[in-house]
């Protein structure tokens, strides 16, 4: 092979025609009269010119790959070559359609082994994903099945080809670059005796696709947290203690922050003026000004145009005590969340109950979960979360001693890694000499991400100061979440052995 002195991907000319024709006629040799005619190459250009596209190295051509865009609805999946193509005049092309049809990719003999068609392959990636569609899907010849027609289906081959007991140059390829089998297609091209007519139907979905919307909202893909870390301090009222949440959601929001977290119990301060009282009877006073606290959140995340997580709370229901939280979004509505597993000492102090609704919240920023403190600690909980979808999860703690600390920040670090999410974990700091049960915290606020090449190396995007009220504000990509799900050096959501195991929600008793 000549020395290379320049790799060059362009897009297909007409004057190209001579050259690509040699070129198609080297590639498909066991295949006689498979190249392109003139009318149909000019009619492609004309119609997607941005589909069309070359690879050429040292200025000679090396490599095509030609595709349409088409309203996949109107096919099925057994669809044949010719229909997709209209029978080669490419009526089927539609610039409104959502899948972007791979229609030929060769590379020439002479320059195979230089992962060339690698680059095609890339270059329409790119071009789905600036195009918002959908995928890319085509017909993935098996040209080693004639081989093993008389021993193995076409089903079978593809197994064994997946598992490397099998080696077939172009469907090893495909799915080398990320395209998966969908079906098995009979009779999908005429002629190739190589494949006995028979193709794999591969797609590559497109992470970033977003459906379009009339609507002038839109879910943001870059998320602002805006993490409170909270100084416990005496207060003398509720509008005191209110006043100072104000001024911290001022703050965050003033750096465009989407999500404003607090801490578990931060309004424990108001527990003071009934600490003459028995601890579980003075906790059930603070449950008094829950709803009072709500409406003022909720009113703070309209005005101040920010998703609030308000720590939590404790809550009566009928005669049963509850830790709960809410999350007051800006766009005025509120939804409530509860502690599932609540401590030995918040059920021996308080008789505290545990609640029973896990869910997720679809928000402006994509779906979102939030586990209180201890709740963290059970991983069964984030994976039931993120197989809902969510991308971030908020965990407000409060913990006395630098051991119940550690348990926390090690359980939701745990959790962003297993379940290639986002972790957010806010607490409290300093002391509270005249409430029994609450009197030391200790905190260190976080934000924890997967650990793979995208993130930081330690899995730690931002870190607040120890035991030091401040805010932290830390920004969170989605979409590299999305690229972690399907290309991560490992990827714990989709290998998970469902052969072995499951996990489900409990039907509810109520």
């Amino acid at each position: 092979m000549r020395e290379i002195e320049n790799i060059e991907l362009t897009f297909l000319n007409f004057d190209d025609y001579q050259e690509l024709k040699e070129a198609m006629i080297k590639a498909y040799s066991t295949m006689p009269d498979s190249y392109w005619k003139e009318g149909q190459i000019e009619s492609l250009i004309n119609r997607f010119p941005e589909g069309q596209v070359l690879i050429k190295v040292n200025g000679d051509i090396a490599g095509c790959a030609l595709s349409i865009i088409v309203d996949y609805d109107k096919f099925e999946d057994n669809h044949t070559y010719k229909e997709i193509v209209a029978n080669y005049t490419f009526d089927t092309h539609d610039a409104d359609g959502d899948i972007l049809y791979g229609i030929d990719t060769f590379i020439k003999p002479d320059f195979r082994g230089l992962r060339l068609g690698r680059r095609l392959y890339d270059y329409r990636k790119e071009l789905c994903e600036r195009l918002n569609l959908k995928g890319i899907a085509f017909g993935g010849r098996i040209p080693n099945y004639h081989k093993y027609a008389d021993k193995l289906s076409p089903k079978e081959y593809i197994e064994k080809v997946k598992h490397k007991e099998i080696h077939d140059p172009v469907l090893n390829f495909q799915m080398s670059n990320d395209f998966h089998p969908v079906k098995v297609i009979k009779g999908y091209l005429e002629g190739d005796e190589a494949s006995n007519e028979y193709a794999v139907l591969l797609e590559w979905d497109n992470i970033y696709y977003e459906k379009p919307n009339k609507k002038p909202s839109t879910i943001k893909t870059v998320v602002r947290l805006g993490l409170i870390q909270w100084q416990m301090r005496p207060y003398n009222s509720m509008d005191e203690l209110m006043q100072q949440a104000e001024y911290f959601v001022d703050a965050v929001s003033g750096y465009r922050s989407d999500f404003a977290l607090f801490p578990e119990f931060f309004n424990a301060p108001l527990m003071a003026e009934n600490n003459h009282l028995a601890e579980s009877e003075a906790i059930r006073e603070l449950a008094k000004h829950t709803p009072a606290i709500v409406q003022k959140f909720s009113e703070l995340a309209i005005s101040y145009n920010i998703n609030i997580i308000t720590g939590s709370m404790p809550e009566m229901k009928g005669e049963q005590l509850y830790n709960v939280g809410y999350l007051c979004k800006r766009d005025g509505a509120v939804e409530r969340y509860e502690k599932l597993h609540v401590t030995p000492d918040e059920a021996k102090v308080w008789g505290m109950k545990g609640g029973t609704e896990l869910k997720t919240f679809d928000t402006d920023c994509g779906k979102v979960g939030v586990l209180i403190c201890y709740d963290s600690e059970f991983p069964e909980l984030s994976r039931l979360l993120a197989d809902e979808g969510m991308d971030i999860l908020f965990v407000p703690f409060l913990t006395d001693t630098q051991n119940g600390y550690s348990r926390v920040r090690s359980c939701a670090q745990a959790r962003a890694i297993e379940n290639e999410c986002y972790v957010a974990i806010a607490g409290s700091v300093g002391n509270l000499p005249n409430v029994h049960n609450m009197d030391i915290q200790f905190a260190q606020s976080m934000v924890f991400t997967p650990c793979d090449f995208a993130f930081p190396t330690n899995g730690i995007k931002a870190e607040a100061t120890p035991n030091t009220e401040m805010i932290l504000i830390a920004d969170v990509d989605v979409h590299l979440l999305r690229e972690l799900n399907q290309f991560g050096s490992v990827r714990n959501l989709r290998d998970r052995r469902k052969d072995i195991f499951e996990l489900s929600k409990a039907k509810s008793n109520n």
